[in-house]
């Protein structure tokens, strides 16, 4: 069990990066971006297309993280210079980014990556020197968790959470306060003289940025880059947000992007769990959307729930001091007549 959830894990951590691209456009700018299904795949094409010409698989990365952030800028500049529809703007880019991607990707859907170099081959190589692996598993052997590496596990973690780190500085700098205020209230900050369009570019390219990294981390993970790859992504990038809002709390910017990264990590673990008790692969979009439901739905019934039991104990604290009172009332008059009567 142990062996089979621990890749799930893995991969969690590694949308987990393209998650907190969501979060940043649909929680702090309020911008449903669709580019997202596109720009993950770009992310995926340009990284892939550089290692099979032999390009640092370092360099790869970054260049996909690079072409992920230009196809979110056009999408901020049609919805800001092109008065575009933001929902309209993210369709149209997610369209144009399937030609984009399939000439970045040389007119071929899938490039295989098996036998090259990839960030997490090279990773490997420099955490083989030091015998980690056989520690670790020497520990963990006995409850069955001994995955043939715990280099890829590692890297994600220093890499996500750089992420996320990076983010929550982000956030708390002068552009970022902006762009929290554009995306609560955008007339408001533009009545300090704040650029909403170049702050509403900006995030919405952090944002893509962040999509496009985790799909070049996606597709070295899995040895391809498949044009079909970013399909349905944005759901599960606002499954992730939604499950980690609802059981972590989003009381804090630094909290909330540790929910986004738990979110990202319990959704990866649920379908890795349903694809181990029989469900078929074609039944992966049904059990995100139950699962969206359920943590949509989930904390609205909880919070009135809360609010009936305490109207209810308000109610009956009412009922007692009505009830108490009239016999007060009565237990203080008889006392003033006896004290008359003693006197």
């Amino acid at each position: 069990m142990f062996s089979i959830l621990f890749p799930a894990v893995e991969s969690g951590i590694i949308y987990a990066i393209m998650a907190l691209g969501v979060y940043l456009s649909f929680r702090i700018l309020d911008f449903p971006d669709l580019t997202v299904d596109g720009s993950f795949v770009t992310g995926a094409g340009v990284a892939a297309i550089m290692l099979v010409n032999g390009q640092s698989p370092v360099l790869a990365t970054l260049a996909g993280m690079g072409a992920g952030f230009i196809a979110g800028c056009i999408t901020g500049i049609l919805h800001t210079k092109g008065k575009v529809n933001p929902l309209l703007a993210g369709i149209l880019m997610m369209i144009a980014l399937y030609s984009i991607n399939l000439r970045i990707m040389d007119d071929r859907p899938n490039i295989p990556l098996l036998g090259q170099d990839t960030l997490f081959s090279m990773f490997r190589s420099f955490w083989e020197g030091f015998g980690i692996d056989k520690t670790l598993n020497s520990v963990f052997t006995g409850i069955g968790l001994d995955p043939s590496t715990w280099s890829i596990l590692f890297l994600m973690i220093l890499v996500t959470f750089a992420i996320k780190f990076f983010t929550d500085w982000f956030l708390r700098t002068e552009i970022g306060l902006a762009l929290r205020a554009t995306g609560d209230n955008k007339q408001m900050i533009r009545s300090f003289s704040a650029d909403t369009n170049k702050l509403t570019v900006l995030g919405l390219g952090v944002s893509n940025a962040f999509v496009a990294l985790s799909g070049a981390l996606i597709a070295q993970y899995n040895s391809f880059a498949d044009i079909g790859m970013g399909i349905g992504m944005i759901i599960i990038g606002l499954a992730s947000v939604i499950i980690g809002e609802a059981l972590f709390g989003i009381k804090t910017i630094m909290r909330t992007t540790l929910a986004v990264i738990g979110g990202a990590i319990i959704y990866r673990l649920v379908i890795g769990l349903a694809l181990e008790v029989g469900f078929k692969a074609g039944d992966l979009k049904l059990i995100t959307a139950i699962l969206v439901v359920i943590a949509l739905v989930l904390p609205k019934i909880l919070e009135n729930q809360k609010e009936r039991t305490r109207k209810k104990r308000k109610r009956a604290e009412l009922e007692k001091m009505y009830a108490v009172g009239p016999e007060k009332e009565g237990e203080d008059v008889a006392s003033t007549k006896s004290d008359s009567q003693s006197v």
